[in-house]
């Protein structure tokens, strides 16, 4: 699914200045309001490509046309930097999730989800692919560390995307899921009946990364999102979607 935020080029712009970024799943109703502000105060449009970071990655190394990477780790912005598909110097922590056990199980109302969790007392536990989907891997990061990986992963379903991995809690395949607190801010989501978030020091680092790619050396429009990204006017609305933005 691709957000487009302006359909029409303004008079003057480039073609190479539409901004093509690549977003995480659990970024991307974030990413498509800060378009939607950047294009306002620009006249750039910004066109949205949603994914799991790790089909992202795998997408850019082979050629993906994107000008941007929001990844929601810091290990594949690493890993393109240092195989130079990378603009010098761009890449730099947007914002920092927090992971979240979510349920809207009526059993569950009311109940302590990680009491739940820790009595197994669930029949499925959806979380994201943890070899694609950042938020997945600190779930079981979290659950390995806890001793309940070994119960868990045997009634584990796992996501695609982190935003799959939601829609099998919202729907009720799953009784609980690991996802992310941003989307549990959206207004348009069933009421949970047990919510618990996830201590920062119990689960592997959520910081999300940004790098510029090369395709996008000479491309103004996307220096300007880059830069825009670090206004006042976009961590106002990162932090408003239940995320922490760095210092």
């Amino acid at each position: 699914m691709h957000f487009l935020s302006a359909a029409l080029l303004p008079c003057g712009l480039l073609a190479d200045d539409i901004v093509t970024v690549a977003v995480a799943s659990n970024f991307a109703k974030t990413a498509a309001e800060v378009s939607a502000a950047f294009t306002e105060t620009t006249a750039v449009p910004v066109r949205i490509s949603p994914g799991s970071t790790g089909k992202l990655y795998a997408q850019i190394i082979n050629g993906g046309p994107f000008d941007l990477f929001l990844s929601a780790d810091t290990e594949r912005p690493s890993l393109l930097e240092k195989s130079g598909y990378t603009v010098a110097g761009s890449r730099r922590t947007y914002a920092i999730g927090s992971l979240v056990l979510w349920s809207r199980d009526e059993r569950l109302r009311g109940k302590d989800c990680r009491e739940v969790l820790e009595r197994r007392d669930y029949l499925w536990l959806a979380l994201a692919n943890p070899k694609t989907a950042p938020y997945g891997a600190a779930a079981r990061e979290f659950l390995e560390a806890a001793g309940l990986w070994k119960s868990a992963s045997q009634r584990a379903v796992f996501g695609e995307n982190i935003a799959q991995t939601l829609q099998f809690v919202a729907t009720g395949n799953a009784t609980l899921g690991f996802v992310s607190l941003s989307q549990t801010l959206d207004p348009d989501l069933p009421a949970a009946t047990c919510t618990w978030i996830v201590p920062p020091t119990s689960n592997t680092s959520l910081q999300q990364q940004l790098v510029l790619l090369k395709r996008a050396r000479s491309n103004a429009g996307a220096r300007q999102f880059l830069d825009f990204l670090s206004t006042p006017a976009a961590k106002e609305i990162i932090i408003r979607h239940g995320y922490r933005v760095p210092d």
